[in-house]
């Protein structure tokens, strides 16, 4: 049941990187803490728009928001940076050491003589 959720958050995360207004936004985000007015005139988009983008972000589990009167903030939550990044290196890990299996064996296998 647990690598069910993991996998689902995993999902969820990539699903809100796959569209460029979204990943836009979290290049933005890293730099800081932005106000949906600021992402929205950025990216020249309206303001429904842009918080539809900011919705799939959060619910994916890229950003945070926080409302404080009427204006509402979002910034990028570290622990979906986090899982992403989790998840590349152990695949990046495995790719690694595959390759090193692959460099042993060409090392332990003689080379064909040429005539």
């Amino acid at each position: 049941m647990k690598l069910q959720t993991e996998q689902a958050q995993l999902d969820r995360l990539f699903q809100s990187l796959a569209d460029p207004y979204r990943r836009a936004m979290v290049t933005r985000l890293v730099k800081g803490p932005a106000s949906m007015s600021e992402l929205s005139a950025m990216l020249h988009l309206a303001l429904p728009s842009t918080l539809k983008h900011l919705q799939v972000l959060e619910n994916g589990g890229m950003v945070a928001s926080s409302k404080q009167g009427r204006v509402r903030t979002f910034a990028i939550d570290r622990q979906g940076l986090a899982t992403m990044q989790s998840w590349l290196t152990e695949h990046q890990r495995q790719l690694n050491a595959g390759f090193d299996r692959l460099e042993a064996l060409m090392r332990a296998t003689p080379e064909e003589k040429q005539p």
